[in-house]
Protein backbone atom coordinates (compact mmCIF):
# COMPACT_ATOMS: atom_id res chain seq x y z
CA UNK A 1 0.00 0.00 0.00
CA UNK A 2 1.36 3.15 -1.09
CA UNK A 3 1.16 6.23 1.23
CA UNK A 4 -1.47 9.10 0.71
CA UNK A 5 0.51 11.32 -2.16
CA UNK A 6 -1.38 13.77 -3.68
CA UNK A 7 -0.55 15.45 -6.56
CA UNK A 8 -1.73 18.98 -8.07
CA UNK A 9 -2.14 19.16 -11.77
CA UNK A 10 -2.26 22.78 -13.67
CA UNK A 11 -4.71 22.54 -16.34
CA UNK A 12 -4.91 25.52 -19.40
CA UNK A 13 -8.56 25.76 -20.10
CA UNK A 14 -11.65 26.09 -18.25
CA UNK A 15 -12.54 22.05 -18.71
CA UNK A 16 -10.44 19.55 -17.61
CA UNK A 17 -9.67 16.91 -20.60
CA UNK A 18 -9.51 13.54 -19.21
CA UNK A 19 -9.24 9.85 -20.62
CA UNK A 20 -9.37 6.71 -19.31
CA UNK A 21 -7.47 3.82 -20.71
CA UNK A 22 -8.33 0.34 -19.09
CA UNK A 23 -7.65 -3.05 -18.78
CA UNK A 24 -4.41 -3.20 -21.18
CA UNK A 25 -3.33 -6.63 -20.42
CA UNK A 26 -0.02 -5.70 -21.86
CA UNK A 27 2.60 -9.19 -22.05
CA UNK A 28 6.28 -9.40 -21.20
CA UNK A 29 6.66 -8.94 -24.97
CA UNK A 30 5.56 -6.87 -27.28
CA UNK A 31 3.21 -9.05 -29.33
CA UNK A 32 1.66 -11.27 -26.82
CA UNK A 33 -1.41 -12.08 -26.73
CA UNK A 34 -5.07 -12.62 -24.73
CA UNK A 35 -7.76 -14.86 -26.19
CA UNK A 36 -5.69 -14.40 -29.80
CA UNK A 37 -5.97 -10.44 -29.23
CA UNK A 38 -2.48 -8.09 -29.90
CA UNK A 39 -2.51 -6.39 -26.90
CA UNK A 40 0.35 -4.40 -27.67
CA UNK A 41 -1.42 -3.75 -31.68
CA UNK A 42 -5.00 -3.22 -30.02
CA UNK A 43 -3.56 -0.21 -27.17
CA UNK A 44 -1.58 1.22 -29.87
CA UNK A 45 -4.75 1.47 -31.91
CA UNK A 46 -6.83 3.14 -29.13
CA UNK A 47 -4.25 5.56 -28.85
CA UNK A 48 -4.25 6.48 -32.43
CA UNK A 49 -7.91 6.90 -31.80
CA UNK A 50 -7.50 9.12 -28.84
CA UNK A 51 -5.00 11.18 -30.35
CA UNK A 52 -7.29 11.72 -33.29
CA UNK A 53 -10.23 12.71 -31.26
CA UNK A 54 -9.06 14.23 -28.46
CA UNK A 55 -5.51 15.62 -29.25
CA UNK A 56 -5.02 18.07 -26.18
CA UNK A 57 -6.10 16.17 -23.11
CA UNK A 58 -5.16 17.50 -19.52
CA UNK A 59 -4.46 13.75 -18.32
CA UNK A 60 -4.90 10.19 -18.30
CA UNK A 61 -5.98 7.43 -15.68
CA UNK A 62 -4.71 3.78 -16.35
CA UNK A 63 -7.64 2.27 -14.49
CA UNK A 64 -5.93 -1.34 -13.42
CA UNK A 65 -4.95 -4.83 -15.52
CA UNK A 66 -2.23 -2.85 -17.44
CA UNK A 67 0.57 -5.40 -17.50
CA UNK A 68 -1.11 -9.25 -17.98
CA UNK A 69 0.88 -10.79 -15.41
CA UNK A 70 3.21 -8.16 -13.45
CA UNK A 71 6.55 -8.07 -15.82
CA UNK A 72 8.25 -5.14 -15.46
CA UNK A 73 8.63 -5.03 -18.82
CA UNK A 74 5.45 -4.54 -19.63
CA UNK A 75 5.51 -1.44 -17.48
CA UNK A 76 8.27 0.30 -19.31
CA UNK A 77 6.01 -0.25 -22.49
CA UNK A 78 3.17 0.84 -21.23
CA UNK A 79 5.23 3.85 -19.80
CA UNK A 80 5.94 4.62 -23.57
CA UNK A 81 2.82 4.61 -24.87
CA UNK A 82 0.81 6.62 -22.50
CA UNK A 83 3.67 9.20 -22.61
CA UNK A 84 2.49 9.37 -26.19
CA UNK A 85 -0.79 10.82 -25.02
CA UNK A 86 0.97 12.77 -22.30
CA UNK A 87 3.37 13.16 -19.27
CA UNK A 88 0.68 13.11 -16.86
CA UNK A 89 -0.47 9.73 -16.46
CA UNK A 90 -1.81 8.12 -13.52
CA UNK A 91 -1.71 4.34 -13.32
CA UNK A 92 -3.87 2.15 -10.80
CA UNK A 93 -3.40 -1.91 -9.96
CA UNK A 94 -5.95 -4.71 -10.86
CA UNK A 95 -5.58 -7.72 -9.83
CA UNK A 96 -3.33 -9.29 -12.93
CA UNK A 97 -0.52 -6.39 -11.71
CA UNK A 98 2.19 -6.17 -9.46
CA UNK A 99 2.39 -2.70 -7.88
CA UNK A 100 5.89 -3.12 -6.69
CA UNK A 101 6.83 -3.52 -10.21
CA UNK A 102 4.78 -0.97 -11.45
CA UNK A 103 6.29 1.35 -8.82
CA UNK A 104 9.79 0.43 -9.69
CA UNK A 105 9.25 1.09 -13.30
CA UNK A 106 7.18 4.37 -13.50
CA UNK A 107 9.14 7.27 -14.37
CA UNK A 108 7.88 9.09 -10.94
CA UNK A 109 6.38 8.12 -8.05
CA UNK A 110 3.50 10.31 -8.72
CA UNK A 111 2.35 7.47 -11.38
CA UNK A 112 0.15 5.52 -8.48
CA UNK A 113 -0.66 8.26 -6.31
CA UNK A 114 -3.56 8.37 -4.48
CA UNK A 115 -5.12 11.56 -5.52
CA UNK A 116 -4.76 14.15 -7.94
CA UNK A 117 -5.61 18.16 -7.50
CA UNK A 118 -7.17 19.91 -10.17
CA UNK A 119 -8.63 23.70 -9.47
CA UNK A 120 -12.17 22.71 -9.14
CA UNK A 121 -12.00 18.60 -9.02
CA UNK A 122 -10.34 16.23 -7.02
CA UNK A 123 -9.38 12.52 -8.60
CA UNK A 124 -9.18 9.91 -5.66
CA UNK A 125 -7.27 6.77 -7.07
CA UNK A 126 -8.34 3.94 -4.79
CA UNK A 127 -6.65 0.20 -4.89
CA UNK A 128 -9.04 -2.57 -4.75
CA UNK A 129 -6.19 -5.01 -5.12
CA UNK A 130 -6.12 -7.96 -3.12
CA UNK A 131 -2.52 -9.78 -3.66
CA UNK A 132 -3.38 -13.44 -5.23
CA UNK A 133 -6.90 -13.00 -6.09
CA UNK A 134 -9.05 -11.88 -9.00
CA UNK A 135 -11.66 -10.55 -7.01
CA UNK A 136 -11.06 -6.83 -5.24
CA UNK A 137 -11.84 -5.18 -1.57
CA UNK A 138 -10.73 -1.84 -0.21
CA UNK A 139 -10.24 -2.47 3.12
CA UNK A 140 -9.79 -0.33 6.32
CA UNK A 141 -6.83 1.66 4.93
CA UNK A 142 -8.47 2.72 1.86
CA UNK A 143 -11.86 3.88 3.39
CA UNK A 144 -10.41 5.98 5.59
CA UNK A 145 -8.65 7.56 3.28
CA UNK A 146 -11.36 8.22 1.15
CA UNK A 147 -13.48 9.49 4.45
CA UNK A 148 -10.51 11.91 4.66
CA UNK A 149 -9.84 13.02 1.29
CA UNK A 150 -13.61 13.58 0.64
CA UNK A 151 -13.76 15.34 3.89
CA UNK A 152 -10.88 17.91 2.61
CA UNK A 153 -12.94 17.96 -0.51
CA UNK A 154 -16.00 19.13 0.95
CA UNK A 155 -14.77 21.94 3.01
CA UNK A 156 -12.59 23.04 -0.15
CA UNK A 157 -16.12 23.22 -2.51
CA UNK A 158 -14.16 20.89 -4.56
CA UNK A 159 -16.18 18.20 -6.92
CA UNK A 160 -14.82 14.74 -6.78
CA UNK A 161 -14.11 11.36 -9.37
CA UNK A 162 -13.54 8.05 -7.31
CA UNK A 163 -11.58 5.72 -9.31
CA UNK A 164 -10.96 1.99 -8.71
CA UNK A 165 -10.00 -1.20 -10.77
CA UNK A 166 -12.70 -3.31 -9.67
CA UNK A 167 -16.58 -3.01 -10.03
CA UNK A 168 -18.19 -1.71 -6.70
CA UNK A 169 -21.97 -2.87 -7.73
CA UNK A 170 -23.38 -5.77 -9.03
CA UNK A 171 -23.66 -5.53 -12.85
CA UNK A 172 -25.51 -8.73 -14.15
CA UNK A 173 -23.23 -10.45 -14.99
CA UNK A 174 -22.61 -13.84 -12.87
CA UNK A 175 -19.35 -14.59 -13.40
CA UNK A 176 -17.96 -11.22 -12.91
CA UNK A 177 -20.39 -9.99 -9.65
CA UNK A 178 -18.61 -12.71 -8.20
CA UNK A 179 -15.44 -10.41 -8.10
CA UNK A 180 -16.54 -7.02 -7.44
CA UNK A 181 -15.55 -5.06 -4.04
CA UNK A 182 -16.31 -7.06 -1.62
CA UNK A 183 -16.99 -3.97 0.97
CA UNK A 184 -18.91 -2.19 -1.56
CA UNK A 185 -21.62 -1.56 1.18
CA UNK A 186 -19.07 0.22 3.86
CA UNK A 187 -17.80 2.01 0.13
CA UNK A 188 -21.33 3.58 -0.37
CA UNK A 189 -21.68 4.39 3.16
CA UNK A 190 -18.87 6.64 2.88
CA UNK A 191 -19.78 8.44 -0.31
CA UNK A 192 -23.36 8.95 0.74
CA UNK A 193 -22.16 10.96 3.54
CA UNK A 194 -20.56 13.64 1.20
CA UNK A 195 -22.37 16.05 -1.37
CA UNK A 196 -19.16 16.61 -4.17
CA UNK A 197 -19.28 13.19 -5.42
CA UNK A 198 -20.01 13.36 -8.97
CA UNK A 199 -19.06 10.13 -10.21
CA UNK A 200 -17.13 6.62 -9.82
CA UNK A 201 -14.97 4.94 -12.38
CA UNK A 202 -14.05 1.71 -12.84
CA UNK A 203 -12.53 -0.91 -15.17
CA UNK A 204 -12.02 -4.51 -14.69
CA UNK A 205 -15.36 -5.35 -16.71
CA UNK A 206 -14.02 -4.74 -20.11
CA UNK A 207 -17.16 -3.63 -20.99
CA UNK A 208 -19.69 0.30 -21.14
CA UNK A 209 -21.35 0.95 -17.74
CA UNK A 210 -23.52 4.07 -17.25
CA UNK A 211 -25.85 4.38 -14.43
CA UNK A 212 -26.88 6.35 -11.52
CA UNK A 213 -26.96 5.96 -7.91
CA UNK A 214 -27.58 8.33 -5.43
CA UNK A 215 -26.96 11.58 -7.92
CA UNK A 216 -23.51 9.25 -8.68
CA UNK A 217 -22.87 8.16 -12.30
CA UNK A 218 -21.69 4.68 -12.07
CA UNK A 219 -19.27 4.53 -14.83
CA UNK A 220 -17.35 1.07 -16.70
CA UNK A 221 -15.24 1.42 -19.47
CA UNK A 222 -14.26 -0.64 -22.74
CA UNK A 223 -10.78 -2.24 -22.44
CA UNK A 224 -8.21 -1.03 -24.59
CA UNK A 225 -8.24 -4.97 -26.10
CA UNK A 226 -10.84 -8.10 -25.20
CA UNK A 227 -13.83 -7.06 -24.44
CA UNK A 228 -16.67 -9.28 -21.99
CA UNK A 229 -20.25 -9.97 -23.40
CA UNK A 230 -22.69 -7.89 -21.12
CA UNK A 231 -25.06 -9.96 -18.93
CA UNK A 232 -23.60 -13.77 -19.43
CA UNK A 233 -23.69 -15.70 -16.63
CA UNK A 234 -20.16 -17.62 -17.33
CA UNK A 235 -17.25 -16.17 -19.29
CA UNK A 236 -17.87 -14.67 -22.80
CA UNK A 237 -15.95 -12.86 -24.90
CA UNK A 238 -17.67 -10.26 -26.64
CA UNK A 239 -17.09 -8.76 -30.37
CA UNK A 240 -17.13 -5.60 -29.35
CA UNK A 241 -13.83 -3.41 -30.60
CA UNK A 242 -11.57 -2.15 -28.27
CA UNK A 243 -11.82 1.47 -26.81
CA UNK A 244 -11.82 4.04 -24.64
CA UNK A 245 -13.78 6.58 -22.33
CA UNK A 246 -13.44 10.21 -22.23
CA UNK A 247 -14.60 13.06 -19.64
CA UNK A 248 -14.90 16.80 -19.63
CA UNK A 249 -14.40 17.84 -16.07
CA UNK A 250 -16.25 21.48 -16.15
CA UNK A 251 -15.70 23.94 -12.74
CA UNK A 252 -19.25 24.60 -11.80
CA UNK A 253 -19.36 20.17 -11.29
CA UNK A 254 -20.93 19.23 -14.39
CA UNK A 255 -19.24 16.76 -16.57
CA UNK A 256 -19.75 15.30 -19.75
CA UNK A 257 -18.60 11.64 -20.80
CA UNK A 258 -18.46 8.94 -23.70
CA UNK A 259 -17.01 5.88 -24.99
CA UNK A 260 -15.08 5.09 -28.21
CA UNK A 261 -14.26 2.41 -29.88
CA UNK A 262 -11.42 1.45 -32.96
CA UNK A 263 -14.20 0.43 -35.88
CA UNK A 264 -11.48 0.60 -38.55
CA UNK A 265 -9.07 -1.80 -37.77
CA UNK A 266 -8.97 -6.12 -37.91
CA UNK A 267 -8.78 -7.82 -34.64
CA UNK A 268 -8.37 -10.84 -33.70
CA UNK A 269 -10.27 -12.63 -30.58
CA UNK A 270 -10.77 -16.05 -29.44
CA UNK A 271 -14.47 -15.94 -29.43
CA UNK A 272 -15.20 -19.56 -28.43
CA UNK A 273 -12.85 -19.37 -25.30
CA UNK A 274 -13.94 -20.35 -21.94
CA UNK A 275 -12.30 -17.73 -19.91
CA UNK A 276 -8.22 -16.57 -19.05
CA UNK A 277 -8.43 -15.53 -15.29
Amino acid sequence: MSQHHIESVDVQGEVVQLVQLTDTHLCRSRGGTLLGMDTDHSLQAVINLVQKERPDIDLLLGTGDLSDGGAGAAYERLQDYFDQLTSVNYWLPGNHDDRAAMEAVAATPARLCREIRLPRWQILLLDSQIVGHVGGELGEAELMLLERSLAAAQEEGRHTLVCLHHQPVAIGSEWLDQQRVADADAFFKVLDRYTGIKAVLWGHVHQEIDRIRNGVRLLASPSTCVQFAPGSERFKVDDQPPGYRWLELHSDGRFDTGVSRVWDTQFTVDLASGGYL
